[in-house]
């Protein structure tokens, strides 16, 4: 996907002489210095800032390459500034939505954005995909298991096979062993006349993942541990075992080595699964958040129409905790977008639990409340060179507008090393969102 990129046409500040543009050194400094100054308050985000003469051509151009963009950002259309001054509000975010073509799915590159725990996953996730190592997804509900699975599969040798999912806590316990196995005809009563192939059959030669795999009956665990050991099942009412090719993918929100010292989880069947264990953030503890929320627009935007999204209700799904994570977010963006007028995302449009979202309460913004915060009592009150230290990171983190990686390469630290830094002093990630 294209880099984003804003136009700046340098002859709205340079006086032209009729068949020649005036690139005198004076306007051209003042043009690149505030292309500059808007480049720092851009920066992280994604854009591509060109400075272009009357002509067309670019005299300066602003960007950061290691950032991939994912979508264009521009001036609202004349109707959707119409809407957003109805307000009184400053002029809308709004997405230029490049939306993937209808059935495509998500890449890992997409899932990774610019988060470095998503980044580790997706390295790792490349090195193993054509090997026989197990995988085990471990995440909060709502985090994109199943997307990461499918997104693994779709980079493998597999990839022209099936993925077959299966989420072991929505079938009813009856009748899981013969969604997995299948069965012969006539093997019990209600059974199909043709019989069934079960998930691991369809699966054969592709991927099979297997969500809430916590949530599998511990008797179903042992037949599950010696299929994946001989690479073979025997379908219900069957005598004849019948040899596959499985791969498996393994996902749960729930801490399986708790659930092993409580007899609910085989521990033999863990190890078989835990080749490797990639753990995916929640979405308050990713460092992309807006990245995100800008790819669950895209998402949910398949008429080709752009997207709005007023600033004040961009900060509110920042400052959000999203309990339901990357699911809780999408279907507040659907239903933003169904029921917004003008093509606008407002606050008002929002659930009741985000618009009174405790950062935004007051009224204030979430640079103010930073502000305040370094002067409140915080955890390190009592001590001086701690509350110096805490003042200076509020300050910073404001002086860069919440944007995490400026502030940590004017600390000269890692993100990791901020993060920590920020827990301990007391200092709301919302205020660095």
């Amino acid at each position: 996907m294209a880099n984003a990129t804003r136009s700046w046409h340098s002859e709205e500040h340079m006086p032209a002489v009729p068949g020649e543009v005036d690139l005198s050194a004076a306007p051209l400094a003042v043009a690149a210095t505030e292309l500059e100054r808007l480049y720092e308050r851009l920066r992280g985000s994604g854009c591509t800032l060109l400075l272009i003469d009357a002509s067309g051509a670019v005299l300066c151009e602003k960007s950061d390459p290691l950032l991939k963009g994912a979508f264009r950002i521009q001036p609202a259309s004349p109707t959707v500034a119409r809407a957003a001054a109805s307000d009184g509000d400053t002029a809308p975010l709004v997405v230029d939505v490049s939306v993937k073509p209808a059935g495509e799915s998500l890449t890992l590159e997409d899932l990774a954005g610019e988060d470095p725990q998503m980044l580790r996953n997706v390295r790792s996730a490349y090195r193993i995909a054509d090997s026989n190592v197990s995988v085990l997804i471990q995440g909060p509900t709502g985090s994109g298991k199943e997307a990461f699975a499918h997104a693994m599969h779709m980079v493998s040798r597999r990839a022209s096979e099936p993925f077959v999912a299966v989420n072991c806590a929505a079938i009813p316990e009856t009748l899981i062993e013969s969604e997995l196995f299948g069965y012969k005809p006539g093997a019990f009563t209600g059974a199909r006349r043709e019989g069934m192939r079960g998930k691991i059959l369809q699966s054969s030669g592709g991927t099979l993942f297997l969500d809430e795999i916590g949530d599998m009956p511990l008797a179903l665990q042992t037949r599950l541990l010696r299929v994946l050991e001989e690479q073979e099942i025997v379908p219900l009412g069957s005598e004849t075992a019948i040899k596959v090719d499985l791969h498996a993918l393994a996902a749960s929100h729930r801490n399986l080595r708790e659930m092993i010292t409580r007899g609910l989880f085989r521990e033999d069947l863990y190890y078989r699964l835990n080749g490797i264990t990639l753990e995916l953030p929640a979405l308050r503890d990713r460092a992309d958040r807006e990245r995100v929320i800008h790819h669950a627009l895209a998402a949910e935007t398949g008429n080709g129409r752009p997207a709005a999204i007023e600033r004040d209700a961009l900060q509110h799904l920042l400052a959000y905790q999203w309990p339901g994570n990357i699911r809780e977010l999408r279907n507040v963006i659907r239903t933003a977008l169904a029921i917004c007028e003008g093509g606008v995302v407002r606050r008002i449009d929002l659930p009741r639990e985000i618009r009174e979202a405790h950062s935004f309460e007051d009224g204030t913004s979430a640079w103010q409340q930073a502000g305040a915060a370094a002067t409140g009592p915080g955890p390190a009150a009592g001590n001086p060179l701690q509350a110096a230290e805490r003042a200076a990171l509020v300050r910073v983190i404001q002086d860069c507008h919440g944007n995490m990686t400026r502030v940590a390469a004017q600390l000269g630290m890692s993100r990791n090393t901020l993060y920590r830094r920020m827990k301990r002093h007391g200092i709301p990630l919302a205020h660095g969102s």
